[in-house]
């Protein structure tokens, strides 16, 4: 739990002070990063809703033990363009999804349309590699998108997150 607790804070870090290269470029559809209709920030209810209507049976969530305030949720659907099944995991805090990811095995098809649909809407920006760890990041208005990838067993597994900076930063208070 600190483990995940140390991670959330260091995203929410990323997401308020992003790099200006992160910053350049783009001009996002709405007030919200979103990516699959999934956005940061959203209440629970309506995340809980976009997995259904992406042909999920919805979020299943536990609350923290640590925390009451915090909820971490999981839920599968299936990528509407390649229909293979996704994982979705939301961190909700106050029932606000401060962390929201969707992430699983794709193929290079695949992973060139999550990067191509994220691009179209928030401009492009250059990958940087960590160990054997690809990732590329776009910063708007205290939040944050960000595509990683990596080979593991032969396969490529892709993850984005979503992250809701004053989310986070109203857990902390």
């Amino acid at each position: 739990m600190i483990r995940r607790l140390a991670g959330l804070i260091a995203l929410a870090t990323a997401a308020t002070f992003g790099t200006a290269s992160a910053q350049a470029g783009g001009t996002p559809q709405s007030s919200h990063l979103s990516f699959f209709g999934l956005e940061a920030g959203a209440h629970l209810t309506d995340l809980d809703d976009q997995v259904r209507e992406l042909g999920g049976s919805g979020l299943r969530c536990t609350r923290s033990r640590a925390d009451r305030r915090v909820l971490d949720c999981r839920g599968t659907a299936p990528d509407p363009s390649a229909g293979q099944p996704v994982e979705i995991w939301v961190s909700a805090i106050d029932s606000l999804g401060g962390v929201v990811t969707i992430s699983g095995s794709v193929s290079a098809g695949q992973l060139d349309d999550w990067r191509r649909l994220i691009e179209d809407h928030y401009g492009k920006v250059g990958a940087r590699v960590q160990g054997p760890q690809w990732m590329m990041q776009w910063v708007r208005r205290q939040q944050m998108i960000r595509l990683t990838w990596r080979v593991e067993n032969n396969q490529k597994v892709a993850s984005v997150s979503l992250v809701d900076g004053p989310v986070l930063d109203g857990w902390q208070r």
